[in-house]
């Protein structure tokens, strides 16, 4: 499965002051306070960045668990605390507190993020530490951003914790290896290089496919569903043409038996699921490129979680 989402969901530019909705997700009427309803009809996926600067309370978590559909999968930034101020070190009270709370989610709780600060240089103890702390059934992925990080012997480290390499992108080019370390995959589109900024382009967007399937494990034929790009109204909630997001206990069923296998991870190959979400919020990029790249996964037949198709908006309103 594929799943396609946007890094947050709280962004004011997304709803227009009034006027025209063209390009926005939120119609002008609609209350903040049911943005995150509105979001989930129309996305199975979100990444919750905002847990980065300051740790929900278990009761926020539990809250949207309940606002969201079944099948909705939560995927959570690591506290600061943890990764930036602690910059690794004694993480066994601040992994606890985190999923102490993040369980509020229950089984919509979907991959931990760990995203390092750039100035952490490659210090593999106290990775491997971090990930220790975590339990089998909780799924990491891990986005260094200096590079010394990237070496066979982290690989390796990841490999043995099951925890995956997340790929990055800036400006429509990958900024990190391209390992699989383990049965799921993670990518963030961080800021493209299409007008408006910051956009992706069709090409970039083909180009990850491609990295995430590639050609020789499966066909790329796609599907004649009408012109390609982000353009036409916009579809229902269930998506155009994309799979419904995975039954509950699917999805439960699938992190168990990836746990259960914790000595049997994959050599390059063998992911099962990509969580893929884009954090070019300004203007509503993010909403636009993921509608896109989800028209684009269906076409070919790939299996893809459910996405809008919104829109670029008018020019006077960028």
């Amino acid at each position: 499965m594929l799943w396609i989402g946007t890094s947050g969901w709280q962004y004011r530019d997304w709803r227009p002051t009034g006027g025209d909705d063209t390009g926005f997700l939120y119609p002008a009427g609609l209350p903040q306070r049911l943005w995150l309803e509105h979001y989930a009809e129309r996305f199975a996926t979100v990444e919750v960045n905002n847990a980065f600067y300051r740790l929900p309370e278990r009761d926020t978590f539990a809250a949207w668990r309940e606002r969201t559909p079944d099948g909705f999968v939560v995927a959570v930034k690591m506290s600061r605390y943890l990764t930036h101020i602690k910059r690794l070190r004694e993480p066994a009270e601040p992994v606890a507190r985190f999923l102490d709370r993040a369980q509020g989610l229950g089984d919509k709780l979907g991959p931990v993020l760990l995203q390092l600060p750039p100035t952490l240089r490659a210090d593999l103890p106290a990775l491997e530490e971090t990930l220790a702390r975590f339990p089998a059934w909780v799924r990491v992925a891990v986005e260094p951003r200096h590079p010394t990080w990237f070496t066979a012997e982290c690989e390796q480290l990841l490999r043995r914790h099951g925890a995956a390499l997340c790929w990055a992108d800036r400006k429509s080019r990958p900024i990190t290896p391209l390992w699989r370390t383990a049965d799921f995959g993670y990518l963030r589109f961080h800021e493209g290089t299409a007008r408006p900024w910051p956009r992706y382009g069709r090409s970039a967007l083909r180009s990850w496919l491609d990295r995430m399937y590639p050609p020789a494990t499966h066909s790329h034929a796609e599907v004649p569903t009408g012109a390609e790009g982000p353009t036409g109204a916009e579809a229902p909630p269930g998506g155009h043409g994309t799979a419904p997001a995975p039954a509950l206990t699917d999805v439960v069923a699938a992190r168990t038996d990836r746990r259960g296998a914790h000595d049997a991870r994959p050599e390059g190959g063998g992911v099962r699921e990509w969580f893929v979400f884009f954090n070019n919020d300004p203007g509503g990029a993010a909403v636009i490129d993921a509608g896109a790249l989800a028209g684009m996964a269906a076409r070919r037949g790939l299996p893809v979680t459910r996405a809008p198709r919104v829109p670029p908006r008018p020019a006077v309103c960028r």
